[in-house]
């Protein structure tokens, strides 16, 4: 069986958001599946979704560090740059994260090793709110 939902998520501030309860939030039909796949989406080009530690935000922290030096913004070789500084910088790192994740569904949860979340990767100084499709699969 298939179901899918869009989820649309709050504006967030730029960096590595933590969403997992979020999304379990929005779907309460998980608890009801024994063996099954999630698959997430992101509808966007400036912002990408990874899984990654839950525990500490350091690690959201550094990982923001070290994209914002290893894809600065206002480099001169950049031409898309209609939205600003941080315009071209974020479609180069959701392209290096990706817009997709697929989490296995197990006895009615998120089958996720023990310290990892699911982060909303926003790239943008003013991202807005960002549109997730959510399919499941059982």
């Amino acid at each position: 069986m298939w179901q899918q939902k869009e989820i649309r998520l709050k504006a967030k501030p730029r960096g590595f958001q933590l969403i997992t309860q979020e999304v379990l939030n929005e779907l309460t039909e998980i608890s009801n599946i024994s063996c099954g796949l999630l698959h997430l989406f992101i509808q966007h080009t400036s912002a990408s979704l990874a899984i990654n530690e839950d525990a500490d935000p350091t690690v959201r922290q550094d990982l923001e560090t070290h994209f914002n030096k290893t894809v600065p913004e206002g480099m001169p070789y950049y031409r898309h740059n209609d939205e600003g500084d941080d315009d071209m910088p974020a479609h180069i790192k959701a392209t290096i994260i990706g817009p997709s994740l697929s989490i296995p569904i197990t006895k009615g949860q998120l089958n996720l090793g023990t310290w990892q979340g699911i982060y909303l990767c926003e790239h943008r100084n003013q991202g807005g709110s960002r549109n997730l499709i959510a399919t499941i699969q059982s």
